[in-house]
């Protein structure tokens, strides 16, 4: 694995439902399934890493970058993604992030998720 990068689609209902229908029709390549929270009842990111396609070194991992705010409830969006994730057999990942407002630019805030994720062993290792 040489390269893992975040590909942002957006923070609406239709990039929830991009997201989730690349999971169905990617169900052989998904590694995992997020769910980016800040942890204070503020923002949920769902997210989605794929396996490389073919002999590539890419792993793509989709997300919607606090696109749902968090309300206490479980919106209908995140069931959405839920039922994608386990549709393909995948349950998503919770995950505690800082908010990407606390970073300079958006390289520095993937950056961040990617070490935790590396870290935590939820994405392999660059090598």
């Amino acid at each position: 694995m040489n390269t893992q990068r975040f590909i942002e689609l957006g923070e609406g209902l239709g990039d929830i439902f991009e997201l989730c229908e690349l999971i169905r029709t990617n169900t052989g390549r998904l590694h995992r399934a997020f769910i980016f929270t800040t942890g204070d009842g503020g923002v949920l990111s769902p997210a989605a890493a794929f396996d490389p396609a073919g002999e590539g070194n890419y792993m793509p991992i989709y997300i919607c970058r606090e696109g749902i705010r968090g309300s206490g409830g479980e919106s209908a969006r995140i069931t959405r993604f839920r039922e994608a994730a386990a549709a393909a057999g995948a349950t998503p990942v919770t995950v505690e992030v800082r908010r990407s407002t606390d970073f300079s630019d958006r390289d520095q805030y993937y950056r961040h998720i990617t070490g935790i994720l590396r870290l935590n062993h939820l994405i392999p290792p660059l090598g």
